[in-house]
């Protein structure tokens, strides 16, 4: 439904009868419609530019993603390859979030200190160096990292533009629709990585020759790194498109030292909002979960289905569609101040999880991933909206961004170091599911009895924050 429609940018027009001088009404009537003409008019104008710019940043974020995930799937076929031991290919997970948590605190600032789109862009720049670092034979390991460092700093940009261009009615549905698109585009983006490796694609690429260039790529991973960077070309060139949003940049102190103490005050007013928490722990352990369940997946196919890279990349997507299926429905079904509900979602992803265990066979499998990522799916979009709008009223979007991805990426990074641990020292990839869906069930419990105790101790706080989210005019 168009947002100019459902009257969401007329509220700001002039409304004659407002000013309760009705005996004057009729001597103001012509100027009024001239005034409210003019007004319709400017915002009409802004709404045309802030859609066009929200399906530009879809866009751009989809090809972006499209990369990250495929070159995830390129990066564990280049190290096995190379005979590097198994544990190196989970640390993946871990190291590509340890620029979230280490530079937490300034790129959330930095998001706000400049327009997004071009933070967007010097972010999908640092992702092409890291895939340069790869194939001119520096360890897979560093250069992923690197990735991990414009991918930091692309995401408070990415969802922090999201609450300059929209009013809260909106938010649950444009996470929605851009959750969706990133998830789409991580089926998409471990099925492309799968296939670049596999045997057709890389024959192709690898049959490519440059006269008189000697490009030194030797393998079907470093063939598809190359292809993948012609992908992150095309998503930074997406951001230059992408318009301004009006909002007055927030300049970053000449000492960055300074943002530390600031940093932990947003960290902290997060903590303390009584929505605010709810949804950012249970975002914080959904994100934990899931981000390492992208190589346990693989493991686990490799391990009860005895699935090659190529072939486990595929039930990778599989999780994803069931995503995006969850994330589209919950856009469309969910209000902003109904997202708590989803809460025993939680607790059944991580009974699904568990159950993963005594699955053997493809076509029960396959429908059981689409069922688990559906139920994540439909758990972290009004979650993920709640906690934006919550920390874009509380502290700005990028900072709030910035906290979220901190608390996530740092359970990500234990999660996954304790992974890899588990997996040098020998643990098998059953055991580690197992762990993980007792982790997330037992966890989710927890926010959920704690939500419960809010209601009982807080509920005057509740209902006041609950009515924020429930209008637009009161909004940041």
């Amino acid at each position: 439904m168009s947002l100019w429609r459902t009257g969401v940018f007329r509220v700001a027009c002039y409304n004659p009868a407002s000013s309760g001088d009705t005996r004057q009404l009729s001597h103001k009537t012509a100027g009024a419609a001239r005034s409210a003409s003019l007004c319709e008019g400017a915002l009409a104008h802004k709404f045309i530019a802030m859609k066009r710019g929200f399906y530009t940043i879809m866009t751009a974020q989809f090809f972006s993603s499209l990369a990250d995930n495929a070159l995830f799937v390129a990066a564990i076929e280049l190290l096995r390859t190379r005979g590097a031991p198994e544990w190196q290919s989970a640390a993946l997970v871990p190291l590509f979030a340890l620029f979230y948590v280490v530079l937490a605190p300034f790129v959330g600032a930095f998001a706000d200190a400049k327009p997004k789109g071009q933070v967007m862009f010097i972010s999908n720049a640092i992702k092409l160096v890291g895939c340069l670092m790869m194939l001119v034979g520096i360890h897979p390991l560093l250069a992923y990292t690197m990735v991990g460092l414009g991918a930091a700093a692309y995401s408070p940009a990415k969802y922090g533009i999201l609450t300059e261009l929209l009013p809260p009615s909106q938010l649950v549905k444009a996470n929605g629709w851009i959750e969706g698109l990133t998830i789409a585009s991580i089926i998409l983006g471990v099925l492309l990585g799968g296939q670049l490796v596999g045997p057709l694609l890389s024959g192709w690429l690898l049959a490519i020759d440059l006269p008189g260039v000697d490009t030194g790529i030797n393998r079907p991973a470093e063939a598809a790194v190359a292809m993948l960077m012609l992908v992150y070309a095309l998503a930074a060139w997406y951001n230059t498109r992408i318009p301004l949003t009006g909002v007055t940049p927030r300049p970053m102190p000449a000492n960055p030292l300074a943002l530390l103490p600031d940093f932990w005050r947003c960290n902290n007013r997060l903590w303390s909002d009584r929505l605010g928490q709810i949804s950012l722990a249970t975002t914080t352990l959904f994100w934990g979960v899931s981000g390492n369940l992208r190589y346990i997946v693989l493991a686990w196919a490799g391990a009860a289905l005895g699935y090659s890279t190529t072939q486990a990349s595929s039930l990778v997507g599989v999780v994803a569609l069931g995503t995006a299926v969850g994330a589209v429905v919950a856009s469309m079904r969910m209000r902003l101040d109904q997202a708590t509900r989803v809460m025993p979602l939680g607790i059944g992803m991580g009974a699904l999880v568990i159950l993963m265990n005594f699955i053997d066979n493809v076509w029960v499998a396959a429908p059981f991933l689409v069922l688990l990522g559906g139920l994540g799916g439909f758990l972290v979009v009004p979650m993920n909206a709640l906690l934006q709008h919550r920390g874009h009223n509380l502290m700005g979007a990028g900072r709030s961004i910035a906290v979220q991805n901190f608390n996530e990426q740092a359970c990500i990074l234990i999660l996954g170091a304790l992974y890899a641990s588990s997996t040098a020292v020998g643990w098998s990839a059953f055991a580690a599911i197992t762990a993980f869906g007792v982790l997330v069930a037992g966890f989710m419990a927890l926010i959920a009895l704690w939500h419960r105790y809010n209601h009982r101790h807080h509920p005057h706080e509740l209902e006041r924050l609950l009515e924020i989210a429930r209008r637009d005019d009161l909004h940041g």
